[in-house]
């Protein structure tokens, strides 16, 4: 994934080989805080969705990388030393590297399974970036295919609109706002969730 600032991508992944990853209601929550832990810092969030064997991210980037704590923590000299904790500079990219394999150790270990829970190549695409995006979206695999016609003004909010409607699509739910686990319930103020920045999203007129 290549990443620009101040242009918004549409990030996805989906179960290897179509399968489910998440199995119980907290297994999305757990996503969720992977997801404030590993992306937020870079991004402002705008849309989300989870779906049992896939997920959408509407963001914003903010930053290429972050000067982060090393996930080793601190080395012995260190400690003898009383140093603060060393840093590390980490991509955006890397850091959804981590959180996708984070989230894998932790269902194998749960559902007793090994090798891959996501597909190999997480997928963004960006939908501001000046040399606009193709005119249709292919999702792969189970992840609903959708033709985009429009104006490149309108990209955000169709994007912003299919990220929201997936689980309507794939009859889960009769309307978006009844799926927990997508920042849809946020927007018709049937829950106040901190994942998403609301005043970005209505600067993009979504």
């Amino acid at each position: 994934m290549e990443f620009q600032k101040d242009h918004i991508y549409h990030i996805y992944n989906q179960g290897n080989n179509r399968r489910e990853i998440f199995f119980e209601r907290e297994n999305y929550l757990f996503f969720l805080k992977k997801i404030k832990t590993y992306v937020s810092p870079y991004v402002d969030i705008l849309a989300w969705c989870l779906m049992p064997n896939h997920f959408h991210l509407m963001v914003l980037v903010k930053e290429l990388s972050l000067e982060l704590p090393n996930s080793q923590g601190l080395t012995q000299s260190q400690a003898l030393t009383g140093q603060s904790q060393a840093l590390t500079n980490r991509s955006l990219n890397n850091s959804i590297g981590i959180m996708l394999r984070s989230y894998t150790r932790a269902i194998n270990k749960q559902e007793k399974l090994s090798g891959s829970l996501f597909r190999k190549n997480t997928k963004a695409e960006c939908i501001t970036c000046p040399e606009g995006i193709a005119p249709s979206w292919f999702m792969e695999n189970g992840i609903t295919t959708f033709i985009n016609l429009l104006p490149d003004d309108d990209y955000p909010q169709v994007c912003f609109n299919y990220i929201h409607n997936n689980p309507v699509k794939a009859k889960l739910v009769k309307k978006a706002d009844e799926w927990e686990f997508s920042s849809a319930m946020d927007y018709t103020g049937l829950r106040n969730g901190q994942l998403i920045n609301k005043k970005t999203a209505i600067e993009f007129g979504l």
